[in-house]
């Protein structure tokens, strides 16, 4: 699922570290905007980009400093920035990718590279990652594959997320639910949410607390609960990598635990758009599938005995895995698309850029950054650093490529399908055969 959610917690300055980073980057920067493949010229005076992303005021302050660590380096280039939440930002992309095309540098979910990049809205940047202009050797290189599009790299990973589920220690405590490991199993899981229903207790407008929020409205946990099966969402750009029946039993399964109170009723879950508005948040759940990059924000709402647990697993295979939480993508109709790959580059590789932006969009992809930025680290962030180090000594299969151009369209129509499932308009079984005939058609025309 995109990082919908708002809330991380502001953290202390790092000026001291910032003004102690590593002298001597400025000549590796010159030399990047030198060599970077461009046809806006060889000077850099005068130029002005523009960069967007989504996102809550702590990334929009850390991005921010970034940039003008980032024009700081380069004199005669400006950075204008934008931001706005999920929603709304998505919106406006689409629009300019329409009309013309999107800013020089472009935050992109995980979900529009292949979209964008069919379009051609993004500038392949396959030619300036071999001559080094923009340089990826400390990203693993699995994940860096994740931006590509029929073989072409059009987008980096800025952050390397994973899922797993905000769980209240408490009521976990309460209900006699051991610590959730990495091998637990949805049979577990389905177990403890009724446990936790059995509880009787209550949420603060008086109505019963269950033990999750219902993940069949969501496509990111039914690609978890394939994969744990061994299966994928895709089988490639134009086919579905499942069933009839596999999504069949996916939301009867969801569906079964919902009618019995186990997890988070229809109207709840239709209303969640953010950590204040989940059922969670609310008080109606012990526990909410969520992205590592956005767990602190549960944690700030709702307290600190909140946890960060694995995805449940299918006898021991997990089915989750590390995906770009977002991703850089340079404008193909950019004036400056040297500057602009300077300043992705910059981003993802200079040290003092990884001390400004810190994990704001989930652990950095450049390996020796995440190392170095970790260490400042403490509460629900540190919590996220060590649950994706365990998740990655424990074994998770190697990410797929970006989905396919059809995929946005399957999942507005993967959860509207399963709200007809959740208020009784459809059987999972009927659901499921309009959600693979729609698919179908999206993905073919």
């Amino acid at each position: 699922m995109p990082e919908p959610r708002s809330g991380r917690p502001r953290q202390p300055s790092r000026r001291a570290v910032l003004a102690a980073a590593g002298a001597g980057l400025g000549t590796a920067l010159t030399a990047s905007l030198t060599s970077c493949s461009s046809a806006s010229g060889g000077t850099s005076k005068g130029i002005t980009l523009t960069m967007t992303w989504w996102g809550n005021d702590d990334r929009a302050e850390r991005t921010k400093q970034a940039v003008r660590l980032f024009e700081k380096e380069n004199p005669g280039v400006t950075v204008q920035t934008s931001n706005a939440d999920f929603n709304s930002y998505m919106q406006k992309l689409a629009t300019q990718a329409a009309g013309g095309g999107i800013p020089d540098v472009a935050q992109l979910d995980y979900r529009q590279i292949s979209q964008y990049a069919g379009g051609g809205a993004l500038l392949p940047l396959s030619d300036v990652i071999r001559d080094r202009s923009m340089r990826t050797r400390d990203i693993d290189p699995e994940f860096l594959r994740t931006g590509t599009y029929e073989g072409k790299q059009y987008a980096i990973p800025a952050g390397r997320g994973i899922t797993g589920f905000a769980y209240d220690t408490r009521i976990y405590k309460k209900a006699g639910i051991p610590t959730p490991r990495p091998d637990w199993t949805w049979a577990d899981w389905a177990a403890a949410n009724r446990k936790i229903a059995a509880l009787g207790l209550k949420s603060p407008d008086g109505r019963a607390t269950t033990g999750s929020n219902d993940g069949g409205v969501n496509e990111d946990v039914f690609e978890n609960w394939l994969r744990g099966h061994g299966k994928s969402l895709y089988a490639g750009q134009q086919k579905l990598g499942f069933t009839e029946d596999d999504l069949t039993e996916f939301w009867t399964f969801c569906n079964d635990l919902r009618k019995d109170g186990a997890i988070a009723a229809a109207r709840d879950t239709s209303q969640a758009t953010s950590t204040e508005t989940s059922p969670m948040g609310r008080g109606l759940a012990a526990a909410d599938y969520n992205w590592d990059a956005t767990f602190p924000g549960v944690a700030d709402l709702v307290g600190d005995h909140v946890h960060f647990a694995p995805v449940p697993s299918v006898d021991g295979r997990q089915g989750t895995y590390f995906k770009p939480s977002m991703l850089f993508g340079v404008g193909s109709q950019s004036q400056h698309p040297k500057e602009a790959c300077a300043l992705v580059d910059f981003l993802i590789n200079d040290r003092r850029a990884g001390d400004a932006l810190g994990f704001t969009r989930s652990t950095p992809p450049n390996q020796p950054i995440a190392r170095r930025v970790s260490k400042t680290l403490k509460g629900a962030e540190r919590e996220i650093y060590e649950y994706g180090e365990s998740m990655d000594k424990y074994g998770l299969d190697a990410p797929p490529t970006a989905p396919p151009r059809g995929d946005v369209a399957v999942q507005t129509a993967f959860t509207r399908q399963y709200e007809r499932v959740a208020y009784e308009l459809a059987s999972p079984r009927q659901a499921a055969r309009e959600l693979i005939e729609e698919a179908n058609r999206e993905l073919t025309s």
